[in-house]
Formats: structure tokens, C-alpha cells, sequence
């Protein structure tokens, strides 16, 4: 499932090649005709990345709600004006390009945005935007030929955006989107820090629930997902096992600031980079590869990073929970 990161990458994504242009919208697939047809002819005018939602508004004051879920994703294809640190020389979209760069330069492109690679001029390429993401391929025929099962197609002159899969694609009214978002733990990106701190530690401190279901919950804290979880907790070196309100203060608000941290490295990198203090070769394979980026995630029968104590692998609330019994104990 895409992480918070994931959704505000997409979002910019939607900033700078959907909004302020009309959209021609349709439902290839037919489950979203309905909706497809209130938003066909409409410009979008503002995109909202909230925790793991996404919300496009158009005008008339019309909203579209998306939650990707375990298996949905964008693809875009056309004239795309990419993220800069989405696409790389090897097409894997958030990967930053390494080669021959000096680690701590920060490049700045064109929108202004830290990047390790340069985008250079809008391309024409059709980009996969989910948490497991695919390469750059080049696109000719426009519009593009549809492929599977599209839930929701939104067109401009030259850029088009596909959703497969989504666990939510609803429109809303405002006062609907207000609703949705107020049921929603604080979001790093979205609100105030330090209120989304006194929020998320006012909330675990009062809650018999263990902290590792505490932090996949969201309406407790926003964008968490599995990954993020297993990490921030042995980071903290925190048993995911101990109940909210046993936590000690300084240990939640160290874990809020953590993910404060941790979030803004994941939209700017596009990879969820959990080890810190890495020298540049090692920075280089974590960067290719995921099972160098992190702790303990999908670690299960592998030593601990740290203390070489076998990472335990654990059901919890249906996912995958992977921590340390020792650093974690």
C-alpha cells in the first residue's frame, strides 16, 4: 500500500500537469461512468494530499476523493512534466541517480525542487505512480490506448492520467471532504508540527492499544503505513507491543518528530529511507535497493542490524509487524 509519501508525490505530480487545465474524463472500465461524466469538461483547480488520500477539486466546487489502497495506482502518460526525483537514468521511478554525484550538492530544477537528477524538457514517456512503481516507457499513439482495467481516465491536450485499482474513488461535496479529512490523525505535510505533535502524543498517551496498532491507525496519525511503522519504532527502540498510554512522552513525541523527518525524506527522495549516516557507497545500494534501506523491514530470520538478534516477523491486526526483541525489548 502506498505510504504517505507516495500520495504527496502523486499529488505534485497532479500540480503540475493536471490542474488548471480541463479534463476530458471517462470510465474505460464503467464503475466510475457516473462520476466520470459530472467531472468531464471540468477544469481541476486544486489537488490535496492528505495522509493516504488524495482529493482533486474541480470547479463548481465538485471534489475527487481517491484512496489507492493495497493496489491501486496512477499512471500518467504524455507530455509529463516528471518530478525531479522521480525519474533516473534507469527509468525507476523515485530513485534518485547516484552516478558520478556528489552526495550532500543539492541540485535545485526547474520548479525549484531538491534533486539529484535533472528532468530537463516536459517528455513524452508514460509513468507508473504507486508505491511498486515501473519504468519509463516511450509513448507515440495519442491518446494512449487504454490497458486494463481503468477505473477513471482524466485527459488534457497532452497529458493523460489512468487509475487502476482503488480501494475509494468517490466525488464529494466540500462539506463532505472536510468531513473525511477531520476523521484523520495529524499529517506532517498538512498540518501544523508542532500542533500535529501535542495531537498524536495527547492521543497514544490515552490509548490501552499496543503502539504498533497506534501507528498504522489514521485516524491517529496520517500516512503511516507498514514499512514506516516497523522502522520508526526500532528506531526508537520501542516494543511495538507496549500500550500507548505506557509509553514514555518524550518517546511518542520522539517518534512524531521522527516521522516528521523521515516524511519529508521520502517525498523528496521518493524511496523510504530509514537508515541514517550512511557513507555514499552504502547511500548508493540503499537507494537500489530496498532491502539496504532499512532496519528491520523484511528482515524476518535475518540478524539485527545492530545487536545481531534474529528480526521476528509477527501477525498484527492482519500485517506484517517486523521488530527486534532485543534493541526493542
Amino acid at each position: 500500500m502506498p505510504e504517505g509519501h507516495s500520495v504527496h508525490r502523486i499529488a505534485r505530480q497532479f500540480d503540475r500537469n493536471i490542474v488548471g487545465r480541463v479534463v476530458a474524463a471517462s470510465s474505460p472500465q464503467g464503475r466510475f461512468a457516473e462520476g466520470a461524466a459530472v467531472l468531464d469538461g471540468r477544469e481541476a483547480v486544486e489537488v490535496r494530499a492528505v495522509a493516504k488520500q488524495m482529493f482533486l477539486r474541480f470547479d463548481g466546487d465538485v471534489w475527487l476523493r481517491v484512496h489507492l489502497g493495497m493496489y491501486g495506482a496512477w499512471d500518467f502518460a504524455g507530455d509529463v512534466v516528471v518530478d525531479a526525483t522521480i525519474a533516473s537514468s534507469n527509468g525507476r521511478m523515485g530513485q534518485t541517480n547516484q552516478r558520478g554525484t556528489v552526495l550532500d550538492e543539492k541540485i535545485l530544477d526547474a520548479a525549484g525542487e531538491n534533486s539529484l537528477t535533472s528532468i530537463g524538457a516536459p517528455r513524452r514517456a508514460r509513468v507508473r505512480m504507486s508505491e511498486q512503481t515501473t519504468g519509463l516507457d516511450e509513448q507515440v499513439e495519442w491518446p494512449p490506448p487504454v490497458v486494463g482495467q481503468v477505473r477513471l481516465r482524466l485527459l488534457t491536450e497532452t497529458t493523460c492520467a489512468d487509475l487502476r485499482g482503488p480501494t475509494a474513488c468517490v466525488l464529494q461535496t466540500p462539506d463532505e471532504v472536510d468531513a473525511t479529512i477531520a476523521k484523520l490523525g495529524p499529517d506532517p505535510l498538512v498540518d501544523d508540527v508542532a500542533e500535529g505533535e501535542e495531537r498524536f502524543t495527547a492521543t497514544v498517551r490515552r490509548k490501552p492499544t499496543p503502539i504498533g496498532l497506534l501507528l498504522m491507525d489514521q485516524a491517529v496519525v496520517s500516512g503511516i503505513g507498514n514499512v514506516y511503522r516497523a522502522e520508526l519504532l526500532f528506531r526508537a527502540r520501542q516494543n511495538p507491543h507496549t500500550p500507548g498510554r505506557d509509553v514514555p512522552e518524550e518517546v511518542v513525541r520522539g517518534i512524531w518528530r521522527d516521522w516528521v523527518r523521515l516524511l519529508a525524506i521520502g517525498v523528496e527522495t521518493g524511496q523510504m529511507m530509514t537508515m541514517d549516516d550512511l557513507d555514499p557507497e552504502a547511500y548508493r545500494r540503499a537507494m537500489a535497493h530496498r532491502d539496504d534501506r532499512h532496519w528491520v523491514y523484511h528482515r524476518a530470520g535475518l540478524p539485527c542490524r545492530v545487536c545481531g538478534t534474529t528480526v521476528l516477523m509477527e501477525e498484527a491486526a492482519g500485517r506484517k509487524l517486523y521488530w527486534c526483541p532485543r534493541c526493542q525489548a
